[in-house]
């Protein structure tokens, strides 16, 4: 496949961003000319790095090259940072992160290459924070989305959270990173229930897509000895059966937060999707 580097001044963000773009290769008995000029508009896959990620991480660490091959399917990984896929208005000049994808990335990318902008050709998938990012979007803006995946991640009932506490000392590494960003996540949306009502209350969103027959196809995955999001999963996949979600749910043991399960299920989320 083709690969384009794209680095440009972000106005969402505030800054130079990063992104790679796979593109569908010629034809070996198609002409050059008539390739290019063809004006044919390819399916794209939206997709987004974990947390500590970039844009290069599923280039690098995943065989989507290949998938996307086989597909003849355009991909598209931007840079998020640690953001969570939220604005962050109180960071240096600005840095919207929820608005970069709908509003900039996703005019740019359709404008500039041979991206369809018809909802049935557009899919998100993420990994770990990734794919709170992929569920959010799809909840958020389903008339763009056909499909969304979420790898190691689900939904939370921020209806039950309190203010998260954490022992720098008694909880180290990742698990108290993880609350610290919770703690200005929170902040960050002005308290609580600010945070209730933001495009991460997924949750909540998914019972009104429902009702209003406007769900994108949804996937879920996890590894059963993934001890950072296994029972966090295991609570949205009891509440979805609960109310009837049209979703896919699946696990294997031996996995845990790795990149060895996000390369086989993103292939399995992909041959759900129907791509």
């Amino acid at each position: 496949m083709a690969l384009a580097h794209l680095n440009f001044q972000s106005g969402c963000l505030g800054n130079n961003t990063d992104v790679n773009i796979l593109l569908p290769d010629r034809p070996f008995d198609s002409k050059p000319g008539d390739f290019y000029a063809s004006g044919k508009k390819y399916k794209v896959l939206w997709l987004l790095h974990g947390t500590f990620g970039d844009y290069s991480d599923w280039l690098r660490k995943s065989n989507i090259e290949l998938y996307a091959s086989e597909r003849n399917l355009m991909v598209v990984m931007p840079s998020g940072a640690n953001s969570n896929y939220v604005n962050w208005p109180g960071f240096a000049t600005g840095y919207n992160a929820w608005d970069y994808l709908t509003e900039e990335l996703m005019p740019l990318v359709q404008g500039w290459f041979p991206a369809s902008a018809q909802r049935e050709d557009n899919f998100i998938a993420g990994l770990s924070m990734g794919g709170n990012g992929a569920m959010q979007y799809a909840a958020a803006h389903p008339d763009k989305f056909a499909g969304a995946a979420s790898l190691s991640n689900a939904p939370t009932d921020l209806k039950q959270m309190k203010k998260p506490q954490y022992d720098g000392k008694a909880e180290a590494g990742a698990a108290a990173l993880f609350h610290k960003r919770v703690e200005n996540l929170v902040e960050n949306f002005g308290g609580l229930e600010g945070y209730i009502h933001s495009p991460i209350n997924v949750w909540d969103q998914l019972p009104k897509l429902m009702e209003a027959g406007t769900l994108p196809k949804l996937y879920f995955c996890c590894g059963e000895a993934d001890s950072l999001i296994w029972e966090k999963y295991q609570t949205f996949k009891a509440h979805a059966q609960s109310i009837g979600l049209p979703a896919r749910f699946e696990e294997e043991a031996g996995y845990s937060h790795e990149w060895r399960f996000w390369d086989k299920y993103l292939e399995r989320a992909l041959d759900y999707f129907g791509i």
